[in-house]
């Protein structure tokens, strides 16, 4: 509660929209001329986390209808669950066939196994570029410090993990916020209140794997709202 006896919103809020798009912006592409982009979508599926698993399935679409002039993008689902239960899907191009990949999945309760979707970015990078990781989860149970070292050979080999954290938990934020760093990505909270923004933000990373800034900032510019006021601003940097 603030001083003056309101409670604090929990929504998300312009500047962390602001601050999350700035970073997008600025992180620097890694995809050749003529190729797709790829970008890896992984999940926190455990018991916590299914409410908003239907909403991911279906937000997840919007990522593909915002690249498809670009070029596209190939994208890998990659999700943990229960008792070590760690999985990843076929690269796809076609958003049915993602939305079937989610659709099919169950939450099961169990610990975070953070560390296995970044170290999995990390190897599938070293075989086949990938231009972006995405993470969606809402808490952290592991050890910080190994997962930064994780984080920071993403960063060294290109793959920036951009962090959407679900709710308010502090050690989760702590620790988004310090794999989104290390690895040169981006981190943004986001509530049940907040799907659209999240749907948003999705398309945003999505449109930056595949086209660069540029197509971001066209982007801005077709969706309006708060996306183009943070590219105009992006723009004036």
């Amino acid at each position: 509660m603030t001083s003056d006896g309101h409670v604090p919103s929990t929504s998300t809020t312009t500047k962390e929209l602001s601050e999350f798009l700035r970073k997008v912006a600025e992180t620097p592409r890694n995809t050749s001329p003529g190729t797709r982009g790829r970008l890896i979508f992984a999940m926190d599926a455990t018991a916590s986390r299914e409410p908003s698993w239907d909403r991911a399935a279906q937000i997840q679409g919007e990522m593909f209808s915002a690249t498809a002039a670009l070029g596209g993008l190939d994208l890998q689902l990659a999700f943990y669950r229960g008792f070590g239960e760690y999985k990843t899907s076929p690269w796809v191009s076609d958003s049915r066939e993602l939305m079937r990949l989610m659709t099919s999945v169950f939450c099961l309760a169990g610990q975070t196994q953070i560390r296995k979707v970044l170290k999995h970015a990390a190897n599938e990078t070293r075989t086949k570029r990938v231009n972006a990781l995405v993470f969606v989860g809402d808490c952290m149970e592991e050890d910080v410090d190994a997962l930064g070292h994780l984080a920071g050979e993403l960063g060294v080999l290109g793959v920036p993990a951009f962090m959407f954290q679900e709710g308010e938990d502090p050690v989760a934020s702590f620790s988004f916020k310090q794999i989104a760093k290390l690895s040169g990505g981006a981190y943004c909270r986001f509530d049940a209140s907040s799907a659209g923004v999240l749907k948003e933000l999705l398309s945003a990373v999505a449109v930056f794997a595949a086209g660069g800034r540029p197509a971001l900032e066209n982007l801005a510019r077709s969706r309006g709202g708060d996306v183009l006021r943070i590219a105009d601003q992006m723009k004036r940097r």
